[in-house]
């Protein structure tokens, strides 16, 4: 996945106030902002990929296992990478952090600040 060099893309969880403070960071640095909502995005798979492949991580690694909704249907299952690709279409409000994109660089938020890293 790759957009505009003074663009940012980022998906994040609209009911987490972290998340939200990224957002308003990431507008302080980039007029160009277009942000969406995990649970309203409409990724595939396909999307999905493009992102891992350029975190360079399993998909299993973007899901927050603390979610009451993990331990109870996930932990201890194991899947192959298509199998983990569907779990995270099918359970975005489960992705642990915002996901940032500007130009070919792809970032996960682990706090707020680390959008500065895009600047």
């Amino acid at each position: 996945m790759k957009t505009n060099s003074r663009e940012i893309l980022l998906f994040y969880n609209q009911e987490s106030s972290s998340d939200r403070k990224t957002l308003a960071y990431a507008k302080s640095i980039s007029p160009h902002i277009r942000s969406y909502d995990f649970i309203k995005s409409n990724n595939t798979n396909t999307a999905w990929k493009s992102i891992l492949n350029q975190l360079n991580i399993h998909p299993k690694t973007l899901l927050n296992k603390a979610h009451p909704d993990y331990q109870n249907n996930l932990r201890g299952k194991e899947f192959d990478h298509e199998g983990w690709l569907n779990v995270i279409s099918k359970n975005l409000h489960l992705i642990k952090c915002p996901i940032a994109v500007k130009g070919n660089q792809v970032l996960l938020i682990g706090t707020p600040t680390d959008i500065f890293r895009l600047a």
